[in-house]
């Protein structure tokens, strides 16, 4: 397929480097930089506070060499990406990071979280994962309040409820612009490529509200002329796709790309590099804002919660919003929590949807595309009968 880039600038399907660019501009006007390794991370507090966030998980097969001399071969390719960055000294996003604020989302996460200490001060949040349970809400908004005391001792600077809540209700606004415009790939066919959605949505993880908002008016007004244009006849025989998983970007992206070959087309992905960090909305208006907060942040569905009911929920509206054909599940390889739970999924999506499913399971290395790309050609060929 070719696609008009929704983005017509010479960083069209280049959101890392427009985003480095973003975050260059903001440490040039005094924002202090503040790595980020999760969407679990509160980007409402560090806005409200001025604070700029960049997203530090790495997709790149190229460092994990030199990660492998501290850390297990067996482990979560992009942990060993992030941390072989850091070994290196050649990731500009943790370069530019004055502070890191990691989450305990994952074993492999936190022990490297103790490594990358030794090079940046380090704040963890200890992420309630039996999300359900009556005292996980106030241990997660406690986490919230002690994040914010780390800041304004690291920063010297301070932040009152009301322009938390003021930035909250700015976020919920951007979210619902940003969820629009993944919403024109439910069309037939879709109206917007998923590399156009990264384009965007990569830079609308860490941009403020306000910075962010000119970005995505333009590109609803894009994507309405496209609606309304002989645009929307194209495509029409590409298989339509749902992938579920782990997070996609740099060297994972292969999995796109395969199902692009096999004239396949992603008209979702609900992992925290898709949709999902967009999916939610804080409580506008109540007494406590940091908590108000904290529960639009523990009703992420990652696979590091248990039991993982709102990700099977979430799967079912994506699916009756995008009608995909079939649902692929990437799983990177050692991702234990989204390995194991593939199960689940795999019931869910056969038994409540009646469509094919699909687990791949691989790291950022080339060496089984062509394998993924005829068990993916299958998968098509036996949904096609």
């Amino acid at each position: 397929m070719k696609w008009t880039p929704l983005l017509n600038d010479d960083l069209a399907g280049e959101p890392t480097k427009r985003a480095l660019e973003y975050i260059q501009s903001k440490k040039e006007q005094g924002h202090p930089i503040v790595g980020v390794y999760c969407g679990y991370a509160p980007i409402e507090l560090l806005h409200a506070m001025e604070i700029t966030p960049a997203v530090l998980c790495a997709f790149s097969k190229i460092p994990i060499p030199s990660a492998e001399s501290v850390l297990p071969t067996n482990l979560c390719p992009l942990i060993k990406s992030s941390y072989g960055f850091i070994l290196e000294g050649t990731c500009p996003f943790f370069s530019l990071s004055q502070a890191v604020v990691g989450e305990t989302t994952c074993d492999g996460k936190k022990k490297m979280f103790e490594l990358a200490a030794q090079v940046k001060p380090m704040h963890v949040m200890d992420l309630p994962q039996l999300a359900n349970e009556p005292e996980a809400l106030d241990n997660w908004t406690l986490m919230l309040r002690k994040l914010q005391k780390f800041l304004e001792n690291q920063f010297k600077k301070t932040v009152s409820e009301e322009e938390i809540e003021i930035m909250a209700q700015k976020t919920n606004r951007k979210n619902h612009k940003v969820r629009k415009i993944f919403h024109y790939a439910a069309s037939t066919p879709p109206l917007v490529h998923w590399q156009e959605l990264m384009d965007v949505s990569f830079l609308a993880q860490i941009a403020t509200p306000d910075d962010i908002d000119p970005l995505l008016d333009q590109t609803l007004s894009t994507l309405e002329r496209r609606n309304k244009s002989t645009f929307k006849n194209r495509y029409d025989e590409s298989f339509r796709v749902l992938v579920t998983g782990c997070p996609v970007g740099g060297d994972a992206l292969k999995i796109f790309n395969i199902i692009e070959a096999c004239h396949g087309t992603v008209v979702v992905s609900d992992a925290c590099s898709g949709i999902k960090p967009f999916m939610g909305q804080t409580q506008e208006n109540t007494s406590d804002p940091y908590r108000a907060i904290a529960k639009k942040y523990l009703d992420i569905p990652c696979a590091c919660m248990t039991p993982n009911t709102r990700r099977l929920e979430q799967i079912s509206n994506l699916i009756d919003t995008f009608q995909p054909r079939v649902v692929i599940d990437f799983i990177l390889t050692a991702c234990h929590g989204y390995n194991v739970e593939s199960y689940k999924v795999g019931q869910h999506v056969s038994e409540h949807h009646g469509l094919p499913y699909l687990k791949i399971e691989s790291d950022y290395y080339d060496n089984d595309d062509e394998q993924i790309r005829t068990r993916i050609e299958a998968l098509f060929e036996m949904t096609d009968k």
